[in-house]
């Protein structure tokens, strides 16, 4: 029976991740006038005017829509970390429905949030009530959602390996055999079925084959520490934003005050508009130059965090996978100054690996995603390694938390006192 369910949530969570990605694009074509192409090249193509009026009318929806929605639904679960890490065995189907089509609203019309959270959420929620349909034990429940949460965001991104991965490194916090087969199915079959709609090449199209190169390396191995660092001040930025997050009925206009703003350093910077995937796909290709990659690496993390924090609900990855990419890209930019012999490109995919691995503590998943959404790098494997190991062990021995961890709220011990989570869903000195 467990089995079965296993299938039926990886078809389940492909078809979800269908119709999020539907209902973004859309919104997207519709609120920038455009049918075909990129949407950074629409959104500069695109007035200032109209990108202003898009991210008002996004933060009005959204505030209204996300307040309303959980002032009705009190009490019910619709955070799959919270509910995986915390032993829990259900998730509010209509709460997590809600939340994920409110979110793919508001990415489609400019929010600087990742559109992953909604298929992710998707695919815990409707492993929960395939779960409970099919009386599975609490442990089978528990493993049945990381599952789904994986398989959805490996439907949307077109990288099964990458989604099983990110079950069992981050949800389930186990590389072993009884978490990867059941993990590696579900993605598999949710990919497939995504399919359906999502096309089944590369999410980052284009990108060059880069050689390994000596200079190349002997940055990797200066670059690692860095990148560490960099990755803890973004942990603890979403961390604290997350914590002082606008709530009550000032959640009615955070949302507009913040999708404001953005839009206002919008008219400088465009593509801060949207989850980032443009963004990354610029520095891959080395289509940036030094100085925007700069302004894009101390921005991106800023707006995603004033997002976040107004009470708007979405994922990190893709701003996370991005802010590296940039920095990688740059400092690769200005060390080719001193040692020429790789592209920025290539530095920027080592940085976008480094970033992922490090700010989501998990090194494997980071790799392999990094890997299976350009389909490239693999000549470039050792700086890859070198750079995501030594980012992931500096970030970890700093905090040991995750852009994950640090967004649930501390759980009180037996003696009342409050523990953060760790990367592992546990308390620090369990992990």
């Amino acid at each position: 029976m467990f089995w079965a369910m296993v299938v039926l949530t990886g078809v389940a969570a492909g078809l979800f991740g269908d119709l999020m990605m539907l209902i973004l694009f859309t919104v997207q074509h519709l609120a920038f006038g455009y049918r075909t192409g990129t949407l950074e090249a629409a959104v500069e193509h695109a007035s200032d005017v109209r990108r202003l009026v898009s991210l008002l009318c996004a933060g009005a929806f959204g505030g209204l829509a996300w307040f309303l929605l959980r002032r009705h639904t009190v009490g019910e679960k619709s955070d799959i970390d919270d509910v995986v890490w915390e032993g829990g065995t259900s998730l509010s189907f209509r709460r997590s429905l809600g939340t994920s089509i409110i979110s793919e609203i508001v990415i489609g019309m400019g929010a600087s949030i990742g559109r992953e959270n909604a298929p992710k959420l998707m695919g815990g929620a409707s492993a929960s009530v395939l779960a409970g349909w099919a009386h599975l034990s609490p442990a089978q429940r528990r493993l049945l959602m990381a599952c789904g949460g994986g398989a959805g965001l490996a439907a949307v991104y077109n990288v099964p390996l990458g989604g099983a991965l990110f079950t069992a490194e981050i949800m389930m916090g186990s590389v072993s055999v009884p978490v990867v087969l059941p993990a590696l199915a579900c993605s598999g079959i949710a990919t497939a079925t995504g399919w359906i709609y999502l096309p089944d090449h590369a999410t980052y199209l284009d990108v060059p084959d880069y050689r390994f190169t000596v200079p190349l390396l002997v940055w990797a191995v200066a670059a690692g520490p860095v990148i560490g660092l960099v990755a803890c001040g973004y942990i603890r930025l979403i961390g604290w934003i997350t914590h002082h997050q606008v709530t009550g009925r000032a959640a009615l206009i955070a949302p507009a005050a913040a999708f404001g703003i953005l839009a206002l350093v919008s008219f400088a910077y465009p593509e801060l508009l949207g989850n980032g995937k443009d963004m990354a796909h610029d520095a891959f290709v080395g289509a940036d130059g030094l100085g925007l990659m700069l302004a894009l690496f101390a921005l991106k993390p800023l707006v995603t965090a004033l997002c976040l924090g107004s009470g708007a609900s979405g994922g990190l990855f893709t701003p996370t996978l991005s802010t590296g990419a940039v920095l990688g890209g740059a400092a690769g930019m200005a060390w080719s100054y001193a040692w020429p012999g790789s592209p920025a490109g290539a530095y920027a995919l080592v940085g976008a690996a480094a970033m992922l691995g490090a700010a989501m503590q998990a090194p494997l998943a980071g790799l392999v995603l990094t890997l299976e959404l350009t389909h490239g790098g693999f000549a470039i494997m050792i700086p890859l390694i070198v750079a995501t190991v030594t980012a992931t062990v500096i970030a970890r021995q700093i905090d040991g938390y995750s852009i994950y961890t640090a967004r649930l709220r501390a759980r009180p011990d037996q003696t009342g006192a409050a523990h953060p989570t760790s990367s592992t869903g546990q308390p620090p000195e369990l992990s």
